[in-house]
């Protein structure tokens, strides 16, 4: 089976963040040791995405972190709030990396390349986004709503945006932009979410270095002879 390290993850939520359904702590306001919050996160997002919310026990989560358990309600209050915290870090993580890809000049070709190795990237940093998201998907809610109203909503509209501008400059092929994000969503995340099935099915890691790069190399590929014109792939 794949095994799924724990990683690092990058910045923590701020206080200006908050309103976007975390409720932070005093502690995590500004914190005295980021990196001991940071090592908590990281733990967190392995074994909530392993056994979920109601699996998961926080002293796992603190062995893992390397911290003593009462460390944990220094900074969370309960189990579920960590779980919260945990969610939206990786999903304003996502938000931002992706949103820089499509903002940032270019042809629509351009911009929908970037998003598409930004959230691969993203991806291969933190392999147990997928299954910590589908656990969230399963159980649906407010909170579920919130995060589809904060950051997928806003960004599926500028990618829209993109693949209709790329379709009315003659760059891409007329497709229909929504169907055309889900599966270019759904060819980057199932890998990984896939990751203990692939590694069964090929016989190998499927997160090594070396099959990501193969991985990353076919999404392109389809998207280069699915969805852009002969003209703007000789660009």
């Amino acid at each position: 089976m794949a095994s799924v390290p724990i990683r690092t993850p990058g910045p923590l939520l701020s206080a200006a963040e908050n309103v976007r359904g975390v409720k932070l702590a005093p502690a995590l306001v500004n914190p005295r040791h980021p990196a001991t919050v940071q090592r908590i996160v990281a733990a967190a997002e392995s074994i909530f995405a392993e056994r979920g919310l109601a699996g998961a026990r926080t002293g796992a989560i603190a062995r893992a972190a390397r911290v003593n358990p009462a460390l944990l309600y220094y900074y969370f209050e309960s189990k579920e709030e960590l779980h919260a915290y945990t969610l939206n870090v990786l999903v304003q993580q996502l938000h931002a990396k992706v949103s820089r890809g499509l903002e940032e000049p270019g042809s629509p070709r351009e911009r929908l390349l970037r998003y598409v190795n930004s959230y691969f990237d993203f991806m291969a940093a933190h392999p147990n986004y997928p299954r910590l998201f589908e656990r969230e998907l399963i159980g649906g809610g407010p909170r579920l709503r919130g995060i589809v109203r904060g950051n997928f909503r806003p960004l599926q509209q500028r990618l829209a945006g993109t693949i209709r501008e790329g379709i009315a400059r003659g760059e891409f092929r007329r497709v229909d932009a929504r169907q055309t994000i889900l599966t270019i969503i759904a060819m980057t995340v199932f890998y990984f979410a896939a990751a203990p099935v692939v590694a069964e099915l090929w016989r190998c890691e499927p997160l090594a270095p070396k099959r990501l790069a193969a991985r990353r190399r076919a999404i392109v590929d389809f998207l280069e002879h699915g969805l852009f014109l002969p003209r703007s792939r000789q660009r």
